[in-house]
């Protein structure tokens, strides 16, 4: 008996590994050589090829194909029909599987509702990819991407909310996470606040 749920209407072909807890809704197909973590969740009609991996606590949602490359960390959101290539110069009479490129989104970061991916890019942890935004490559941690081509415009905090910092330095309105600044990238340097 297996420790994770999948719809009866999924397909879930041998040689696919799903960690305890996940849960697949209608009409996913999860193919040999998936690795799944656990507690994940995957929406309505959500493919998933061999040789992608998926962290702990990663949501997708409906609509969403995730090819051979790809690689989500640990708790990733993909928003409902966000797109994720790994050719670069697709053509239906060349073969190119020789040329897929890896793309490598890291924890905690969030992709927005028909964002695309452009393969061989590394999304930094808790970066923001907007909806419809289309990212053509490397993406700072905590970097708010929008746009088309995809630009930053700010950055967002762990916990999901927009920082407003002053001199390079800040704390989030929210959670109260402290972050600096420097040489265009975000670090943080002091945790959230306990709150009991």
């Amino acid at each position: 008996m297996p420790d994770y749920f999948a719809h009866e209407s999924s397909y879930i072909d041998d040689g696919a590994v799903i960690g305890r807890g996940t849960r697949i809704w209608h009409f996913c197909h999860i193919l040999p050589g998936a690795v799944i973590g656990e507690r994940c969740n995957l929406g309505q009609n959500v493919v998933v090829m061999g040789g992608v991996r998926l962290g702990n606590n990663v949501k997708v949602q409906n609509n969403v194909s995730i090819y051979e490359g790809v690689v989500l960390e640990d708790d990733v959101f993909c928003g409902p029909s966000c797109v994720f290539t790994n050719v670069t110069n697709p053509r239906s009479h060349v073969p190119r599987k020789s040329e897929f490129q890896q793309t490598l989104v890291r924890r905690g970061a969030s992709i927005g509702a028909n964002a695309t991916i452009v393969c061989g890019a590394t999304l930094g942890e808790y970066c923001f990819i907007g909806a419809g935004a289309v990212v053509r490559g490397d993406v700072p941690a905590y970097a708010l991407m929008v746009g088309v081509p995809a630009r930053r415009i700010g950055w967002m905090c762990q916990c999901g909310v927009p920082l407003r910092l002053q001199d390079g330095s800040g704390a989030c309105g929210a959670c109260g996470a402290g972050y600096r600044e420097e040489g265009g990238r975000l670090r943080q340097i002091a945790p959230p606040a306990q709150h009991g």
